[in-house]
């Protein structure tokens, strides 16, 4: 058997970008920092995004089923620790701005990319939830530098001159 620290310092290891999920609807706008993200298929483009069901914005996503993964861009380090702290959701919103996606939840402006989804399932595994999320729209932007997190620090990573 694997050990859980053991298991954490080898993830720590696997770097990725960094992103803001956010929701808004019936049960209200929440938000969240996460890297456990990744492209599922294209066909129909599908991502996935890990929760926690123990994090205290679980209920929200859960009964609005709509989000919007937000990928940061570099020097978005205090945005990012803001939404993965206990900071109020008013506050973590109020730090940044944002346009309502088709789905009705928050895109963040100035992301390297915003992929705007509905929850089309759920999968529970061990603490997590797997959300499922088909794309209803994305918006990309090729002006910004990226943003990873590796061996528990923030890497900005600089998009090639032309």
């Amino acid at each position: 058997m694997v050990e859980k620290q053991s298991f954490r310092d080898a993830m720590s290891r696997l770097g990725a970008a960094v992103n803001i999920i956010t929701t808004d609807g019936p049960a209200g706008r929440a938000g969240f920092t996460a890297s456990a993200v990744c492209s599922v298929t294209d066909d129909p483009p599908t991502l996935l995004v890990c929760l926690n069901r123990s994090a205290s914005v679980w209920p929200i996503f859960s009964q609005n089923m709509a989000l919007c993964v937000n990928t940061l861009a570099a020097g978005h380090e205090s945005l990012s620790n803001l939404f993965g702290g206990k900071t109020p959701m008013a506050e973590r919103f109020s730090a940044a701005r944002w346009r309502q996606g088709v789905s009705g939840c928050p895109r963040l402006e100035g992301a390297v990319a915003s992929f705007d989804c509905r929850i089309s399932q759920v999968v529970s595994v061990g603490t997590h939830d797997i959300l499922f999320c088909e794309l209803v729209a994305l918006e990309r932007n090729d002006d910004t530098h990226g943003l990873v997190w590796f061996d528990r620090g923030y890497h900005q990573l600089m998009r090639p001159a032309c």
